[in-house]
């Protein structure tokens, strides 16, 4: 990558530095990365590998709630299914994590203690991030004092698409050392970036700001995660730790509902990323519904044939 011969130190010195760095990324060829993503994803696997693919998909999921209507009777049992996602199958792994609004983090974090499940919050006045920093710091820091060991943040998408590209990533460094030991996930939003190349520069400036995982959407806009969208960030991740040698995780969220599509972001894993993403501290699946859907396959896989609509719990 030409931009990337700049000493990455001195990136983030100015916005003129800032900006010529984003500006000089390759573009993406929106149709050559649309042609791709679906080649991919018509991609079939065996038998065997499906069963191994199932089960990490199962372990990659964030299993998500974020509504108004949130009680803790709710996120205690939401937490239950996380560890146990199948009660009637010992082998099935537990999820990744489960990820609430900070003011339930406590709930989540006593009824998740020792399962080895994560506890993630989204922070920094999600969905929009639209409030005083000081606040959206704060919100961070009280959720990780609660519990959190992930914090879920939206960037402040109208300072990016305004091209006030050291402000965002002044907030997100701000937020991460707010965050302290806990990993920070950043909120591209991408359905609101409008282009490729403003997800492959939001992804290179979240990375540069300390990012632990570079996350497409929130799951309130659509469009939300797409295969192409995915693989765009896929590619800054990778491109990155070449340039870096520090490895940045991806999390696809928002309207991956069934097992063949998470099947698909799989494979786009493998084939862009390699296979050291295919591990859930890598990639990960913002979802609510897809866990039922991997549950049922897993089912289907082990006695041929689907149990009835009472099988998995509804979220």
């Amino acid at each position: 990558m030409t931009a990337t011969a700049a000493p990455l130190a001195e990136v983030a010195g100015s916005q003129t530095a800032l900006r010529a760095f984003l500006h000089g990324l390759p573009g993406v060829d929106q149709v050559g990365a649309e042609q791709r993503a679906a080649g991919l994803a018509t991609r079939s696997i065996k038998t065997t590998a499906k069963a191994w693919a199932l089960d990490l998909a199962v372990r990659m999921i964030d299993l998500t709630t974020l509504e108004g209507a949130d009680t803790p009777g709710k996120v205690r049992a939401l937490c239950a299914k996380a560890q146990r996602p199948d009660p009637t199958d010992p082998t099935c792994p537990p999820v990744a994590a489960v990820c609430v609004y900070p003011a339930l983090v406590p709930v989540a974090a006593d009824a998740l203690a020792g399962s080895g499940v994560h506890v993630a919050s989204v922070a920094t006045a999600f969905p929009a991030g639209q409030s005083p920093l000081p606040g959206r710091l704060t919100e961070t820091a009280e959720a990780v004092a609660a519990g959190a060991d992930e914090i879920d943040m939206v960037i402040n998408r109208g300072a990016f698409l305004a091209g006030r590209y050291l402000e965002v990533y002044e907030e997100i460094a701000a937020v991460k050392q707010a965050c302290g030991e806990a990993h920070l996930k950043v909120i591209l939003e991408t359905g609101e970036l409008v282009t490729y190349d403003n997800v492959r520069r939001a992804a290179w400036l979240a990375i540069l700001a300390g990012a632990d995982v570079v996350k497409t959407s929130t799951g309130k806009v659509q469009p939300a995660a797409t295969l192409p969208v995915t693989m765009v960030l896929l590619e800054a991740v990778r491109d990155a730790r070449d340039v870096t040698g520090r490895q940045v995780g991806v999390k696809a969220a928002g309207g991956i509902r069934s097992a063949k599509d998470a099947i698909r972001y799989l494979v786009l894993v493998n084939e862009v990323a390699g296979a050291e993403w295919l591990d859930p501290a890598w990639f990960r699946f913002g979802a609510s519904t897809l866990l039922n859907d991997l549950l049922m396959q897993r089912q289907r896989l082990a006695t041929g044939h689907y149990s009835g609509p009472d099988y998995v719990t509804l979220d």
